[in-house]
């Protein structure tokens, strides 16, 4: 004989869409929560003639929710797939990625630049990941993060249905238990009829892994919540494995950190063992803390280069507000936001109406331990996984509109929008059994056949068989009739369901190809820009894809030329005024004692400026993405969101030895400024930090980086090189060009 823990781990394994292996589908739980073993097995004995078991034995009302889950999940996945395909491009910011790639394959390490310690993508399971698969397909670096990122674009959106068809596996059947259940896409249909999710379902940046874990992550806390507490060891296997996923989040990207931190508080706090407990923080925390001190001591920092530049800490409260209603405006996003909200409340409503009443008299005073332990079990429910994600899903939402939001359109809510809907990917629609006893003032003999979930397991657990029994005394005929009021409740909420997928199905139609005013020609006043649509435009091709793609934008090619020329001569290439012409500051006829000659590219535009030049040429831009100098200097209140830190270009000469005068010089730099830059850059702080990256990495240098890693992470510079001589406590050196009579 079972016992119960097997019992429901048997349920469990063998049930993926929580429909039970008997002919009456496992909507004959009494809850939402852990249904009660006895009754569990009672409605299990019910339910089964001994003969036929599994899917064989299914009836209607079994294939009804798994028959319409699959056709839409299929639909919803190929829309998106076909969708994704159109809009396929890999964006600027995508090909930065491919750049350290090229140097892990070349042996210069995970780096941007050869011989500086800089890691400038802020995901890091996305690099690795990417570089895995490169090295597997040995395929073109633009086409391996188009396919990943597409792929797993993809395959997130059937896996999140099916954790919530699995969230809802308990409610199939409706309040009555014996209805029809339609399980059909909702929130998966507001997420990739929102274009800015086709859109960078590509991209090559990380949105496609972002979501995919997010959808696995549901999937694990939702098998582990109806699990509930068990001993066994594949529940142990299977809790340990929801520690390491969750555990992931901060390599996936920093700021999923709070939904895998909520999800592993929840983990922690359920009923475990004392070795179970060691085992969680151990399975969570293996790979982010190895890596965390990899990159304390590599790169000398605590967060990736990338948010050091964007200053994750800082607040921009209206510029996120106006983020915010950038993305909502064009799409009437509001409305299907509103359903889903709506969507969700019926949900919980329906949840309480199934649950049974306490009946049981009062026990007295309970002990403080006892409550605590029904509390630590109430932390293993799928109430408290929808409630963890739902809080997850807003505080991430609220930390990207205080941070101000992000340049391209939808681009950092397009996850939290994703995990907001996790608990509506689909929704049930139930038409009951006795459509019209709901309706009758008295019962008919045909009513009376089925009858209620809670007393067919009542009666099965108490042994009673047989018509003309009855439970606790109560008379079967009031019992074996249908519920009327719980039919006509039904109705009406199935009725809403419907009408709120129907207004959804017909918002998505109506909107999915909706743009921004203007998209792909201005910018704007908010800085908000169509990125994919600004590409597309400005360089006249509808997948720009590879590296070769983005010769066609402006400057790329004449930068290109100007590499060639100035390969063994060196000097900095810095943009013009002009689309085909760069300016050169060019380096000093004799080399200072160990100088190297040098090309380095000063540009904006860092994934198409990197990727078309070789590796031995230092590519490096404003906002410090790439160069920690410009990263380290201080955030501008006025600036761009996403562009809000911009290091002028004498920092640059000053930087790599270029000569610093007149007329090698380009005429809009200034002489004496970059004096001021040469001097400022012997700042020991400056120096002490430079070292931390460009110095040879030794086991000394490890431990030192550790050690300061803190340090420099909050240091700053001005970004006037006179203001940082100021800060510095150094001499501002004296005019090299004297200066007019008054």
């Amino acid at each position: 004989m079972q016992s119960p823990d097997q019992r429901d781990l048997q349920d469990e394994e063998s049930d993926d869409l929580v429909l039970d292996d008997q002919p009456t589908t496992r909507i004959d739980r009494v809850t939402d929560e852990h249904t009660d073993d006895a009754a569990d097995s009672a409605v299990d004995e019910v339910s089964t003639d001994g003969s036929r078991r599994g899917i064989r034995a299914w009836g209607s009302r079994q294939w009804v929710p798994v028959i319409s889950f699959a056709v839409g999940a299929i639909a919803v996945s190929t829309f998106f797939a076909i969708g994704a395909w159109q809009r396929r491009w890999i964006a600027d910011d995508g090909l930065i990625v491919l750049r350290t790639l090229r140097n892990l394959f070349a042996g210069n390490g995970p780096v941007f630049n050869a011989g500086e310690r800089v890691e400038a993508n802020t995901s890091t399971a996305w690099t690795y990941l990417l570089w895995f698969w490169a090295w597997v397909t040995d395929g073109q670096l633009e086409y391996v993060a188009l396919w990943v990122a597409l792929v797993l674009s993809v395959s997130a959106i059937p896996i999140a249905m099916y954790g919530t068809a699995r969230l809802l596996g308990s409610r199939l059947g409706g309040l009555t238990g014996d209805g029809w259940t339609l399980l059909l896409p909702l929130g998966s249909i507001v997420y990739i009829a929102v274009p800015p999710a086709r859109d960078f379902a590509t991209s090559g940046l990380e949105n496609g892994l972002c979501i995919f874990w997010v959808a696995v992550l549901w999937c694990q806390a939702v098998a582990w919540a109806r699990r509930g507490p068990t001993g066994t060891r594949s529940a142990a296997a299977f809790t340990l494995l929801l520690a390491f996923t969750a555990g992931l989040a901060p390599l996936v990207r920093p700021e999923l950190a709070v939904l895998g931190g909520l999800v592993l508080v929840l983990v922690f706090l359920a009923p475990l063992g004392a070795k179970m407990r060691v085992g969680v923080v151990v399975a969570a925390a293996i790979v982010p803390v190895s890596y965390q001190i990899f990159r304390m001591g590599y790169y000398a920092l605590l967060v990736p280069n990338p948010a050091v530049a964007k200053d994750a800490s800082g607040a921009k409260w209206h510029q996120g507000f106006v983020y915010l209603g950038n993305l909502f405006g064009p799409y009437v996003l509001v409305l299907p936001v509103i359903l889903a909200v709506i969507a969700g409340v019926l949900l919980t409503v329906g949840a309480r109406m199934r649950e049974r009443p306490d009946t049981e008299p009062g026990a007295g005073p309970v002990s403080l331990r006892t409550r605590l332990g029904g509390w630590s079990r109430g932390l293993q429910t799928p109430k408290a996984v929808v409630i963890t994600v739902v809080i997850a899903g807003l505080i991430g939402g609220i930390y990207w509109i205080r941070q101000g939001g992000d340049f391209m359109h939808g681009r950092v809510l397009l996850v939290s929008l994703f995990t907001l809907l996790l608990p509506v990917m689909v929704v049930p629609v139930t038409v009951p059994a006795h459509v019209r006893a709901a309706f009758r003032r008295t019962p008919t003999p045909a009513d009376e056949e089925v009858p209620l979930p809670e007393v067919r397991a009542e009666r099965a657990s108490k042994g009673v068989d047989g018509a003309s029994e009855s439970v606790d005394g109560a008379s079967e005929t009031v019992d074996r009739a249908p519920d009327r009021r719980r039919i006509r409740a039904q109705l009406v909420g199935a009725t809403l369901m419907a009408a709120l997928w129907v207004t959804t199905l017909v918002w998505a139609i109506t909107c999915h190809e909706n743009s921004l005013p203007n998209a792909g020609i201005d910018i704007g006043r908010s800085g908000i820009v169509d990125e994919r649509r600004f590409y597309v435009t400005n360089m006249g091709n509808e997948n720009p894809v590879t590296a070769e793609d983005y010769l066609n934008y402006p400057r790329m090619r004449a930068m290109v030329e100007m590499i060639d020329k100035y390969r063994e001569e060196g000097g900095v290439i810095l943009p013009s005024s002009s689309y085909d012409e760069w300016y050169v500051a060019r380096m000093p006829g004799v080399m200072p004692k160990g100088a190297e000659r040098k090309v380095t590219v000063y540009f904006l535009n860092l994934g198409m400026t990197s990727m078309n030049a070789p590796l031995d040429v230092r590519v490096i831009d404003q906002m410090g993405l790439a160069y920690p100098l410009a990263a380290h200097t201080e955030r501008l209140e006025d600036g761009r969101i996403g562009h809000d830190k911009i290091l002028p270009s004498e920092w640059v000469v000053a930087d790599s030895g270029a000569y610093p005068r007149r007329p090698v010089l380009p005429g809009y730099l200034d002489e004496d400024t970059v004096r001021q830059a040469e001097v400022a850059l012997t700042c020991p702080e400056t120096k002490d930090r430079e070292a931390s990256f460009t110095g040879p990495w030794t086991w000394a240098r490890f431990k030192h980086n550790l050690r300061e890693s803190f340090r420099f992470t909050d240091y700053r510079i001005e970004r006037n090189p006179e203001y940082e001589l100021q800060r510095c406590g150094l001499p501002i050196p004296p005019p090299l060009t004297p200066l007019p009579p008054n």
